[in-house]
């Protein structure tokens, strides 16, 4: 039915790649690339070569266009780190393929002023340093 390519092989693209491979009536071809070709080739390895692998450095918008024009994919999933987001929807607005993301867009410069975050144990629940979130339900009012 649609070819997909898959961008990012840590443990979210070994999820990814497992379900995507069970549902050869909606994913008919995959591939799965990553900075990391080694890695790419392990998850293969355990889907008994049942998806390609290719290596891109979703950091690069070219290499990316270039490896989107050569797989031809209908879907690219990302499931890489959210600081590369933008490069690859990039990337897919160019070579006009659909796009889905599964992570928040997250810059890779964001400075966290030091100043600005609260006092460890500032939830009032636990000492750990800050940001920290208090707990929901019962045991947040021991």
């Amino acid at each position: 039915m649609s070819k997909v390519l898959i961008i990012g092989a840590g443990g979210v693209g070994q999820v990814v790649a497992h379900k995507c491979a069970q549902r050869r009536d909606v994913f008919t071809e995959i591939t799965l690339a990553s900075r990391t070709k080694s890695k790419c080739d392990a998850i293969a390895a355990q889907l008994h070569g049942a998806i390609a692998t290719a290596q891109v450095d979703a950091d690069n918008v070219p290499e990316l266009v270039a490896l989107i024009e050569a797989e031809k994919p209908q879907l690219v999933l990302n499931v890489a780190l959210p600081y590369q987001d933008l490069h690859i929807m990039d990337a897919c607005l160019e070579t006009g393929v659909d796009y889905l993301d599964t992570a928040n867009y997250e810059p890779l410069d964001t400075v966290v002023d030091p100043q600005a975050a609260p006092a460890p144990g500032a939830c009032g629940v636990c000492p750990a340093p800050a940001p920290c979130r208090p707990r929901r339900g019962p045991a947040a009012s021991a």
